[in-house]
């Protein structure tokens, strides 16, 4: 296959890419302030702050890439934080964004 061939394939796939990559987070932004809000406190108090921050962000993309709207809806909700099927693919999905505890000073 010849390198054009190639990249005429390859070009709508690229253009493609920032679609599949929007979080599912809802656009009104409040559910996820509401799940930083909640986990950099829980977070700060065993990796510090700035760790935490870095690990609740990463948390929260895992999130939006693996969950529905619906999904978080529900996560975010009392109801959700009851559903341990729910609560178990969020802990998967944030499982690459393990922090390191800060050295202490």
């Amino acid at each position: 296959m010849r390198m054009t061939h190639l990249l005429a394939f390859a070009a709508p796939l690229a253009l493609l890419l920032p679609l599949s990559a929007q979080a599912a987070w809802p656009k009104d932004t409040v559910l996820k302030e509401q799940f930083m809000a909640q986990c950099v406190p829980a977070a700060a108090q065993t990796i510090g702050e700035k760790a935490a921050k870095v690990h609740c962000e990463c948390g929260a993309t895992k999130i939006g890439e693996n969950f529905t709207q619906a999904e978080i809806k529900e996560l975010m909700s009392k109801e959700g934080a009851k559903n341990p099927e729910l609560q178990q693919k969020a802990l998967n999905a944030i499982a690459e964004c393990k922090a390191s505890p800060q050295p202490k000073k």
